[in-house]
């Protein structure tokens, strides 16, 4: 196989590639993946590091290096537990929540084991009366308040799981004036109806709590060296002036424990249905207890440590045989909070078959056009710490040479359907490519990826396409495109949207989250985690191989219009304010050029072009970032505010918008929200510009 190749000679390669990747390797991987926890940071996350890296050159890569850093984690104190309790007017504790999760079948004599956390918490063991506040959304706290008038400073105050980013809870928390926050699963969030509770089945176990941190990074990387990689020579801030670490108490518990609490709760009822779970309790909000336990109060301890600790990130490279300078990177993330078996080993194997099936095809004589580089990141867990410290120190270097960025997070968070999140410049390709991959969907024999896809998933009734979702944040895809603006897309198997009401996963974060987990629920055949390897291993061949980069601006021109057009309507909910203030939208936004090029024109021409595709998605970044998150610096898409999982359009402009008519100087926010307008649209303008022909 020959860089440059004949397009039968690229159709072979196709085969042969998908050839290459076998469902028993997914198998070994996953069962080697998850024999112990490798929570970041440990020494068993350091050895397993060490065997990935040895497999990779043994796969035949160029070369494969650890990377470290030392940045800030966050583990639970061994000699002070973290728990809750209720304690009477005398302070006595009448009632202490679980300290550990019971261990599932066959793990019981497993060490290293960290109970529920969350990471980032800040000490303390605060007292004081409880309140419900629903997810904790920003929507739920302007109930209470807004409302109801029920005052959350001072009390302590318990939200379940679900929704939005847990650590956007706890921020809503903190602007409330609340003193500490319980997180909680509840059954009518993390339970399917009529499936059991692992290990019979795969909902999650009254005794389980799911971890995770609970930082408001806003793309920062590691909360010691914001902007920067945190090496040996890098200046710290010292560990209270951190970024994004929470200043009250954060505890997680399972929903046996949150029963007790919530049936004993007084105060006002819950306002509607929407606030209610599936326990069997009343859900009253409080503030807290009802009757004779009025005068109980609830008190969090809470101990967790946080300490500067070296992580490790395997870097692999394949070097590209026509443009060794343009990368197309690979990445996902090894660490986990227990054993992973799900998150992030359904990723990790898939990002390790790759890495083998690429390499024999090196060794049999092909190199890609482009180099690709594979990453196994470490401390996502932790904020995508590894993630982003690797892009902070490469920072310049990709801005000149990346062409884009695929993840490799879970491939199996449901086996319903695929869902692909991606900027609009990979639409066309990934529609295209799942037209040449087989669908694993029972009922789907000989039908395409595709066609599965389309049917489960549209992306409207008019339309015959399949649904694209923005891409926001929660994985390690982040600072490559909110930060740095390479084009980036992550695929992967998915739950049924319309009809599955649980978050997630059910034991997602859990010590639930096992091999068996997997292979006797999720996809005992591995024909999923096949199909999202052949999914990952095509984009990632296509980018690196093809002779033009198989980006399609039309995509993106399209794209424009529909998040003007939704951002416009938006905006004249407030048409009276608009004509007020004089805030013009205008037709700010423009459709991106068309370019093409014949196949057969000079390399220098087709490297121009390549250039400018290139550099699209970065023209879309504005160096100065968004209004207090100067990380995240695309105009065009942003986590949201109020949910760091979700991707929102015009982030400026939306934010701007958002809540404007409760904002004290009306003037003042109006003037925002046309600043906004004139950024969104000089940063369009200036993307349509780098397409151009050069004169």
């Amino acid at each position: 196989f020959s860089a440059g190749g004949s397009p039968e000679a690229l159709s072979i390669f196709t085969i042969v590639l998908l050839h290459l990747l076998l469902t028993s390797n997914f198998l070994f991987y996953s069962s080697s993946f998850t024999k112990l926890p490798h929570l970041a940071g440990t020494e068993q996350n350091l050895l397993l590091a060490k065997q990935i890296q040895g497999q990779w050159k043994e796969f035949g890569l160029d070369s494969a290096e650890l990377v470290h850093y030392d940045v800030l984690l966050s583990y639970p104190n061994e000699k002070q537990p973290n728990y809750i309790s209720v304690i009477d007017d005398q302070g006595n504790e009448i009632f202490n929540t679980s300290l550990f999760e019971p261990p599932p079948h066959g793990y019981e004599n497993v060490t290293d084991i960290l109970p529920p956390y969350n990471a980032f918490s800040a000490q303390g063991v605060p007292e004081a009366d409880l309140v419900y506040v629903n997810y904790g959304r920003t929507e739920d706290f302007f109930k209470l308040e807004r409302e109801m008038g029920i005052n959350c400073t001072g009390r302590i105050v318990i939200a379940r799981y679900g929704k939005i980013f847990r650590g956007n809870k706890v921020k809503n928390a903190i602007l409330a004036g609340a003193r500490g926050i319980i997180l909680y699963s509840d059954p009518a969030d993390y339970c399917a109806p009529g499936v059991d509770a692992y290990p019979d089945g795969w909902n999650l176990p009254g005794g389980g709590a799911q971890r995770g941190n609970v930082l408001n990074l806003n793309g920062a990387g590691d909360p010691l060296t914001p902007g920067y990689p945190a090496k040996e020579y890098t200046f710290r801030y010292e560990v209270d002036e951190g970024v994004g670490i929470p200043k009250i108490p954060v505890h997680p518990i399972g929903y046996h424990d949150a029963e007790v609490l919530l049936r004993a709760m007084g105060g006002s009822a819950a306002p509607d249905s929407s606030w209610k779970g599936s326990l069997n309790v009343p859900y009253n909000i409080g503030p807290g207890f009802a009757g004779n336990s009025s005068t109980r109060k609830v008190r969090m301890h809470v101990h967790t440590d946080n300490k500067i600790t070296r992580i490790y990130n395997i870097i692999g490279t394949l070097r590209g045989a026509v443009e060794p300078d343009r990368y197309i990177i690979l990445g996902g993330h090894r660490d986990a909070w227990v054993f992973g078996g799900i998150d992030p080993t359904t990723g990790a194997a898939v990002l390790q078959e790759i890495v083998r099936s690429f390499g024999k095809m090196k060794m049999e004589g092909w190199r890609p056009k482009r180099t690709i580089i594979f990453a196994s990141w470490d401390a996502e867990e932790f904020g995508l710490l590894g993630s982003t410290e690797w892009a902070e120190e490469n920072a310049r270097v990709l801005q000149e040479r990346a062409v884009a960025y695929i993840n490799s997070d879970s491939s199996i968070e449901g086996n319903y359907t695929l869902r692909v999140d991606c900027t609009p410049l990979l639409y066309k390709l990934v529609y295209n490519l799942t037209k040449e991959i087989l669908s694993p969907d029972e009922g789907y024999e000989n039908k395409s990826l595709y066609e599965s896809w389309l049917e489960k998933d549209p992306a409207n009734v008019v339309f015959s396409i399949c649904r694209i979702n923005k891409l926001g944040s929660g994985s390690d895809f982040e600072a490559y495109f909110q930060r740095l603006g390479i084009a980036s897309g992550r695929v992967r198997y998915t739950k049924n949207r319309v009809t599955d009401k649980f978050s997630n996963y059910p034991v997602y974060h859990t010590v639930y989250e096992t091999f068996e987990l997997v292979e006797k629920f999720y996809d005992p055949t591995f024909k999923k985690h096949l199909t999202i390897a052949q999914l990952r291993g095509k984009l990632v061949y296509e980018l690196a191989d093809s002779q033009v980069i198989p980006f399609d601006c039309r995509d993106y021109g399209e794209a424009l219009k529909e998040y003007s057009n939704r951002i416009y309507k938006l905006a004249k909910k407030h048409e009276e304010q608009l004509k007020l203030y004089k805030v013009s939208f205008g037709d700010h936004v423009s459709s991106l050029r068309e370019i093409s090029v014949s196949i057969s024109r000079s390399p220098v021409t087709v490297r121009i072009m390549n250039d400018q595709l290139m550099f699209i998605e970065r023209a879309f970044i504005d160096p100065l970032g968004l209004p207090g998150r100067k990380f995240y610096r695309h105009v065009i898409f942003a986590p949201s505010s109020h949910n760091k999982y979700a991707g929102e359009s015009f982030p400026g402009i939306y934010d701007a918008l958002f809540d404007i008519e409760s904002k004290a100087d009306q003037r003042e926010a109006w003037e925002e929200v046309k600043r906004q307008i004139s950024i969104a649209a000089f940063t369009v303008q200036a993307a349509a510009g780098t397409l151009k022909e050069v004169a």
